[in-house]
């Protein structure tokens, strides 16, 4: 993997919290634009999940 696939990879376990400890090494070879990008992506997608989780939460609810 390489690029912004590697990036996506890496941003994604730092928000897990799991990385394995070989991981670190690879990842110097990833440039700063796509970690920059793929954290911003990665973000973006948690807040909208979790928006529609709770519209869809309240609509079942009924408020």
């Amino acid at each position: 993997m390489k690029g912004f696939a590697a990036a996506v990879l890496a941003v994604l376990s730092a928000f897990v919290g799991i990385r394995k400890r070989g991981a670190a090494t690879s990842d110097e070879s990833i440039k700063p634009q796509h970690l920059i990008a793929a954290g911003i992506l990665c973000a973006l997608v948690l807040v909208i999940t979790l928006i529609g989780l709770v519209q869809l939460v309240l609509r079942a609810v009924g408020v």
